[in-house]
């Protein structure tokens, strides 16, 4: 179909212009600059192509939208609003207000319509991909002849700043070597970032690294008015289908305005008078604030009518399909729903002391591979560490584009690269679309090069496992590069992230259970390399809550909290004490998060008064005081070197252990110190 060029068109763009000022403006905070220029090609992007119903913001096989240049969050919210989504006028009277619906950027879960959390540059980008590996992984899994159930695009909008990040340009070669021709993105290219015009730092040729990424990259010169070219544009990229494109759109930042084209409009409201004549200018009442046309509104109400539509033929079409093909459909509604199958957990392997030792790397490859059969919606893949990550379960086929021999789309092992930042901000997006649990894996210490996406899973509630091995000086040869000190406390002092360090077999089914049940938490695993036993006293039930009594003793002198390989250590040290008369209970605690979310008086019958509390720990101490009295652990780096001798330079064995428990008991017994716990505090926050 032609474009065809309407009064109302103009209309409803200068009312997203204005409205997006006013909105900007009555909160005196926001940026103005990229929705005024972006007007146009949101306009043509959601009148004549974007499926969705506003009237159910969640129906599955709609169009994703993502704005990865989430300040522009100005234009996202007025576009809700015209479109009819929980969204009132009233609330974009209330933007960037304490508790509103439209926060300073996007966020999913807060406000309908949303379907990622942006603002962080390039994440956006990143989610995109995800949702459109999602799209291509379900429907090749379930959309048969005759049932195209399953083919939504994935829309982002980009701008300079996202492009420069390098989480961006690592989904993007991704995004290409995987062939997602449901991926679309528009890039603003409006020349201007917040330091001004982007000739002082970005250069490059955006187009010809696009194509060398395997994109089809398409341009549109004339994008403050040249609306047919937009739609043209939007049209050819629907029509590629081995490529995802990216349409190179050059705006004017803030078009309209006094101060268009500067840096001026990017980031601050406009001034009343240019406001004003900015009105003046679009035809509308200079005087008026939050001005809409009712032909707008009428307008918009046409995409509602559209979308409830599509999603009616759709209900029906998955009914039919229901008919041809009741096993598929079950499946694919129980996943859409986000419900796991009855008795998946059964399948966790469960370990008696007898049971030789095992690296919990080894360890969770053995429930990945238990699990994995009953649980279809588990997706997920390593950045180029398979062999050391462990978690390609055997016969697994991968997910790549059918055209180059390695798997299909069919496929739930997803090779990454090396693209630590650019796979977890994917896996977000593998999330945010449903009907996927994703997890990923890497070393531990690497985590840290994707916390930025890591940081997002856990304020957006995405469900994210992260399988991260090699977890602590236990790797050894490798050194202090790769062995991870500090990135435990970074994790764990994030909220809703629940950082898991099982010290045996049952502790890591016990992880893998609650990271699979947790649907709004992300998790990372923490395993290690080297072998660990099988600990008398561990159970399955008893890790899943996070923290318990390994060792019980009564009257005892002392307790000794770790998590991780150092339990074992712990429980030497106990043996080694015991032997000499002194009671050492063993408390693992292999996740802060979820011991912490227990009731209280279960908290304090595991760490409980009446004597010293000494954690052990191979990593930095911070943190420790918040469960123990005294803390050992690293004051430093680690070092290089067979790992039982970095362990016997740290002081980390059963012998030191136990001297320094002798040490903990004298202090306080010599200074009278009443060894109440730590846990008891005045203050809960």
């Amino acid at each position: 179909m032609a474009f065809t060029h309407t009064n109302a068109d103009d209309v409803a763009i200068a009312t997203i212009r204005t409205l997006a000022v006013d909105t900007v403006g009555k909160a005196n905070s926001g940026h103005p600059g990229a929705p005024m220029g972006m007007a146009p090609v949101a306009h043509v992007l959601f009148s004549r192509f974007l499926n969705a119903n506003p009237k159910n913001s969640k129906w599955f096989n709609r169009d994703r939208f993502v704005l990865s240049n989430g300040h522009a969050c100005a234009l996202q919210y007025v576009l809700l609003h015209l479109l009819g989504y929980k969204l009132s006028m009233d609330d974009l009277k209330l933007f960037r207000q304490l508790d509103s619906k439209t926060p300073g950027h996007p966020e999913v879960g807060h406000t309908d319509g949303i379907e990622v959390t942006t603002g962080p540059l390039g994440q956006g980008f990143a989610n995109g991909v995800g949702l459109a590996m999602a799209q291509a992984h379900l429907g090749a899994l379930y959309n048969k002849n005759g049932f195209d159930l399953i083919n939504n695009y994935t829309y982002v909008f980009t701008g300079d700043g996202c492009l420069m990040e390098g989480v961006a340009s690592e989904a993007a070669s991704l995004a290409g070597h995987l062939q997602l021709g449901n991926l679309i993105v528009i890039y603003d290219d409006n020349h201007i970032s917040i330091d001004g015009d982007t000739a002082c730092a970005f250069t490059e040729n955006v187009e010809q690294r696009f194509l060398s990424y395997g994109w089809q990259v398409l341009h549109v010169d004339n994008g403050d008015g040249d609306l047919a070219a937009i739609y043209n544009s939007i049209a050819e990229a629907r029509q590629e289908k081995s490529k995802p494109t990216i349409i190179r759109l050059k705006t004017t930042i803030g078009y309209g305005s006094k101060v268009q084209g500067t840096h001026g409009v990017h980031g601050a409201p406009l001034k009343a008078d240019d406001a004003a004549q900015l009105k003046e200018k679009f035809g509308f009442p200079s005087d008026q604030h939050f001005y809409v046309p009712q032909e707008t509104y009428d307008a918009y109400a046409e995409f509602g009518k559209r979308g409830a539509a599509l999603e009616a033929q759709w209900n029906a079409l998955l009914a039919t399909y229901g008919e041809k093909y009741p096993k598929e459909h079950a499946e694919l509604v129980r996943r859409i729903e986000g419900k796991l199958p009855e008795g998946w957990e059964q399948t966790l392997p469960v370990y008696k002391p007898a049971d030789a030792a095992v690296a919990s790397r080894k360890l969770s490859e053995i429930v990945l591979t238990a699990i994995t059969p009953a649980l279809p919606e588990l997706v997920g893949g390593s950045a180029d560490l398979t062999g050391s990550n462990l978690t390609k379960v055997k016969g697994s086929v991968d997910f790549q584009p059918p055209s180059t021999g390695l798997g299909d789309y069919t496929g739930k092992y997803i090779r990454y690269g090396v693209r630590e930042h650019g796979m977890g901000a994917i896996a977000n997006g593998l999330h945010a679309y449903g009907g996927i649990i994703p997890f990923v894996a890497t070393f531990l210490n690497f985590v840290s090069y994707a916390a930025g996406a890591v940081r997002l899973s856990a304020l957006s509630k995405h469900q994210v496992i992260w399988v991260a091995t090699h977890d602590s000086i236990g790797l050894g040869e490798d050194g202090p590069t790769h062995q991870p000190i500090e990135t435990l406390i970074h994790f764990r002092a994030t909220p809703n992230l629940a950082f898991w360090r099982p010290a045996d077999g049952n502790e890591t089914s016990a992880a893998y259970y609650v990271a699979i049940t947790s649907k709004s938490t992300p998790s990372i695993l923490s395993l290690s390399r080297q072998n660990l036993p099988n600990l008398e006293g561990s159970t399955i039930e008893k890790a899943m809550r996070g923290g318990y009594v390994l060792v019980e003793e009564q009257n005892e002198d002392i307790t000794i909290v770790s998590t991780g390989s150092e339990v074992s250590i712990a429980v030497e040290a106990a043996k080694k004490l015991k032997a000499e008369g002194i009671k050492t209970r063993i408390v693992s605690l292999p996740c802060w998060l979820t011991f912490d979310q227990q009731d209280e008086e279960y908290k304090l019958s595991v760490l409980r008064s009446g004597a010293p509390i000494l954690s052990l720990e191979a990593a930095s101490t911070a943190g420790w005081q918040k469960y123990s009295h005294e803390q050992y652990g690293l004051p430093a780096w680690g070092a290089s070197g067979p790992y039982l001798k970095v362990y016997e330079k740290f002081g980390i064995t059963g012998t030191n252990i136990a001297a320094v428990g002798k040490k903990v008991i004298e202090f306080y017994k010599s200074k009278n110190i009443p060894a109440v716990s730590p846990l008891l505090k005045a203050v809960h926050l």
